[in-house]
C-alpha cells in the first residue's frame, strides 16, 4: 500500500471519528452546507417601477452626460479601437489628457500594459499564478500582448525611445506590464499633458478576466492605462508621488478618475456591452458596426462584444436609485434565466442604496459569457459587471450570488476605489460581506459564518500586498472570507443598527476618495465613540484569529451550609485574539442551567460554581458570538469525562488532523 493511499484512509477514519464527536458534543450546525442552494428562486419583481422592451432589441437609447462631477477627474480618454475577429485583435488610438493634481511638478509618467501579461511564461502574473485563476487555467492559445505602435506629443514629437519598461516589485526582467516615460517638459500642478498612442492587443484565449471564447470577446484592462497619482494625504501617504506596481497574480487594479469617450467598432452582427452610456445609435456601414460610449467619474472602461447576445433592458428607479437603465447581454443559454438575472441586480441596487447611498450612474451592463468562457467571468468594472458563464442551466443561487457581488463592487471598488495591489480587502471583503447581507435579506440564504471561520488555516494580515500572500487561495481565504468575519464581527460587538451607520458613514465620506484601512479604522472609532485600536491590530494589521477554549473541569462533592453540594472549578482560556465579552455556559444534572459572562481580555478565567447537582458540561461562546473563532471545537467540555482525559483532549486531534491535511496538500 502507497503512503498516498494510506493518508486518505488515516484521514477518512479521522474524520468520521470527528463527525461522530461533533453530534455528540452538538457541533452539528458546524458541519452543514456553507449555503443553501435551490433549482430556481421564487420570481418576486423586486419594484414595479419598470419598462421592459422586447428580448433582442439593439442597446441604442441614448443618454446624455449630467453636469454634476462627483470625482477629481485626473485623466481624459478618447480612444477608437476595432475588433478584428479573425485575428482576435484589437487595433487602437488613444488620445490621453492627463492632469497634475499635485503641488509639485511631474517629470514622468506611468503606464500599466496589463496584456503583456499573457506574453510568456516567464511574466510576473503568470509565473505567480502558474497559469491559474479561480477554477480557469491557461490554455495554449491563451498568450497575449499589448504592444504600443506610437506614443507622440500633440507637436508630433515621438516619445517612444523614451518609453522603459520597470518592474518595481520583483525586478522580473520578462515583465512588461508596466512602463515608465520620461517626459520632455514637467508638467506644472494643476496644467495637463496630452498625448497620442496607437496600440495593438493580441487577445488570449479568455482567460484571467480577458480574452476570447469563440465569437465572444471580453475587453478588460486592454488599453495603454495612466497609473494612478497620489496626492498628499491620500490613504495617509505623506508625498505625493505615482502609485506604481506591475500585473501580479493576484492583485486587480488601481487608478485615478476620469473621462472615457470610446468608440468601438465591430462585425456588423455584434452586439457592444460596455462601461457608461451610449451618446449615439450604433451606426452600420460596409458590414461593420460603430458603438460611441462616454462614461465619467470612473476609474477604468471595459467593454464585451458577441454576435450571440441576447440583450434585454429595464428601467429602474427606487429609493437611492434615481433612475438606471439596467442592460442584460445574455448567453442564448439563459435567456430563459433573464428575469433571475434582473430581479438580482434590482435587489442588490435597492439594498445597497437603502445602506450605503445613492448609485449616481445611469447604467448598469450585466454581461453572461458563453460556456467555456468563465475566464471572463464573475468580475467587476464601473457600470458594468460579468456573471458567471453560461456553463449550466441550473445554476442554483450561484447566479443571483455572482450578480450580488459583482454590483456590490460597484460601491467598494468602483465609487470607493481603494487601492487593490496594497489593500485588497477594503473591496473583497467588504463586497463579501455586503453581497452576504442582501443575500440573507433578499433570499433569505444565510451563511455559515461558524464554517467559514473553520476554513482559516493559514490566517494573515489583511494590509499587506496582494501579492505577499503565498497562493491565490491563501489570498482568497484571508482578503474574501477571514476579511468579511472581521466585519462581522466589528457588527457582533456594536450592533447591527451601528454596524449600518459605520458602512454608510465610510462609503459617504470616502467615496470617490480612495480611503485606506486607517480611513475606515477612523470611521469605526468615530461612530462607535471607542477606541479599536487592538482589534485592527490582531485581525488587519496582525493574522490572528480568535480561539477561546474550555481547558478544564473538576467537579467534587463539598458540605455547605446547605448540605451535600458540588462545586464545579471551570478553567477558559483565551489562545487567540481578543473578541469580548462574551458568555460562557453551564449546564447542571438537574437540568438547571447556568451563564456568565466574561470580557474575554485576559488570558484565561477560572469560575468557581457551587450547584445542587452536579456540572455536566461547559461551552464558551454557545450564541456563536465570536464570529473569528475558527476552532470551536474546544469550546464545549463534558465533565464526565475520565480524570484522564478532562484536560482538553481535542488538541491532539486537532494537530493531527491538521499534519494529515498538510500532508496530502489541501
Amino acid at each position: 500500500m502507497t503512503p498516498r493511499y494510506l493518508k486518505a484512509i488515516l484521514l477518512f477514519a479521522l474524520v468520521a471519528i470527528v463527525l461522530a464527536v461533533s453530534v455528540r458534543q452538538n457541533f452539528r450546525d458546524a458541519w452543514l452546507s456553507q449555503y443553501t442552494y435551490a433549482v430556481a428562486p421564487e420570481q418576486t419583481p423586486a419594484n414595479p417601477k419598470t419598462a421592459k422592451p422586447p428580448s433582442g432589441a439593439e442597446p441604442n437609447a441614448i443618454i446624455t452626460p449630467k453636469p454634476q462631477v462627483l470625482s477629481t477627474r485626473v485623466a481624459e480618454y478618447h480612444i477608437d479601437v476595432r475588433l478584428d475577429e479573425n485575428e482576435k485583435k484589437l487595433i487602437g488610438e488613444q488620445s490621453i489628457t492627463w492632469t497634475n493634481p499635485g503641488r509639485k511638478p511631474v517629470e514622468e509618467m506611468y503606464f500599466h500594459l496589463y496584456p503583456n501579461a499573457f506574453l510568456s511564461d516567464n511574466t510576473t502574473f503568470m509565473k505567480e499564478s502558474g497559469g491559474k485563476l479561480r477554477q480557469d487555467k491557461a490554455t495554449a492559445n491563451s498568450r497575449g500582448y499589448l504592444k504600443l505602435e506610437s506614443l507622440e506629443t500633440t507637436e508630433g514629437e515621438s516619445l517612444l525611445p523614451r518609453l522603459h519598461y520597470v518592474q518595481p516589485d520583483d525586478g522580473n526582467p520578462d515583465d512588461f506590464t508596466l512602463a515608465k516615460l520620461r517626459l520632455p517638459d514637467p508638467v506644472a500642478p494643476g496644467e495637463d499633458i496630452t498625448l497620442h498612442m496607437k496600440f495593438e492587443v493580441k487577445l488570449p484565449e479568455v482567460f484571467a478576466r480577458m480574452g476570447y471564447a469563440g465569437d465572444f470577446v471580453m475587453a478588460g484592462q486592454w488599453f495603454p492605462k495612466v497609473a494612478a497619482y497620489e496626492t498628499a494625504g491620500t490613504r495617509g501617504r505623506a508625498i505625493e508621488g505615482w502609485n506604481i506596481h506591475q500585473y501580479h497574480g493576484n492583485s486587480e487594479f488601481y487608478s485615478n478618475f476620469g473621462i472615457y469617450s470610446v468608440r468601438i467598432q465591430v462585425p456588423e452582427t455584434y452586439t457592444v456591452a460596455a462601461t457608461g452610456f451610449q451618446t449615439k445609435p450604433a451606426a452600420s456601414k460596409e458590414g461593420r458596426k460603430t458603438y460611441q460610449f462616454y462614461a465619467d467619474d470612473v476609474h477604468d472602461f471595459a467593454w464585451a462584444a458577441s454576435p450571440d447576445f441576447i440583450y434585454v433592458e429595464d428601467a429602474y428607479s427606487t429609493a437611492g436609485i434615481p433612475g438606471v437603465r439596467i442592460k442584460l447581454y445574455l448567453d442564448p443559454a439563459h435567456e430563459n434565466l433573464k428575469d433571475r438575472y434582473m430581479h438580482a441586480a434590482k435587489s442588490s441596487l435597492a439594498k445597497y442604496a437603502q445602506w450605503y447611498g445613492q448609485y449616481p450612474y445611469s447604467t448598469l451592463s450585466i454581461v453572461v459569457p458563453p460556456k467555456g468562457g468563465n475566464g471572463a467571468g464573475g468580475m467587476e468594472y464601473p457600470t458594468l459587471i460579468t456573471a458567471f458563464a453560461a456553463d449550466t442551466d441550473n445554476p442554483g443561487y450561484e447566479l443571483e450570488r455572482t450578480v450580488v457581488h459583482e454590483i456590490g463592487h460597484q460601491y467598494f471598488y468602483g465609487m470607493i476605489a481603494s487601492n487593490e495591489f496594497e489593500e485588497a480587502w477594503l473591496d473583497e471583503g467588504f463586497t463579501s460581506y455586503a453581497e452576504d447581507k442582501v443575500m440573507e435579506s433578499e433570499y433569505g440564504v444565510k451563511p455559515n459564518l461558524s464554517l467559514e471561520a473553520s476554513y482559516m488555516t493559514d490566517p494573515a494580515p489583511l494590509k499587506q500586498l496582494s501579492w505577499s500572500y503565498r497562493s491565490h487561495e491563501h489570498y482568497a481565504e484571508n482578503v474574501y472570507i477571514r476579511a468579511k468575519l472581521v466585519l462581522f464581527g466589528i457588527e457582533k460587538q456594536v450592533g447591527t443598527k451601528t454596524m449600518q451607520t459605520i458602512m454608510r458613514t465610510y462609503y459617504q465620506k470616502y467615496k470617490f476618495r480612495h480611503p485606506s484601512t486607517a480611513d475606515f479604522q477612523k470611521v469605526v472609532e468615530q461612530v462607535t465613540k471607542s477606541k479599536w485600536t487592538e482589534y485592527f491590530r490582531e485581525y488587519v494589521y496582525g493574522g490572528q484569529m480568535a480561539d477561546f477554549a474550555i481547558e478544564s473541569i473538576r467537579v467534587h462533592p463539598v458540605e455547605t451550609e446547605q448540605g451535600r453540594q458540588y462545586e464545579s472549578i471551570v478553567l477558559v482560556t483565551k489562545r487567540g485574539g481578543s473578541f469580548g465579552p462574551l458568555s460562557v455556559l453551564f449546564q447542571f444534572a438537574d437540568g438547571k442551567t447556568e451563564k456568565k459572562q466574561w470580557s474575554g481580555e485576559e488570558k484565561h478565567v477560572q469560575f468557581r460554581l457551587v450547584h445542587d447537582a452536579p456540572l455536566l458540561w461547559a461551552e464558551v461562546d454557545p450564541d456563536r458570538h465570536v464570529v473569528l473563532d475558527n476552532k470551536r471545537i474546544n469550546n464545549f467540555m463534558k465533565a464526565e469525562l475520565p480524570e484522564a482525559s478532562r484536560i482538553r483532549w481535542s488538541i491532539g486531534v486537532s494537530k493531527l488532523i491538521e499534519g494529515l491535511l498538510g500532508a496530502i496538500g489541501w
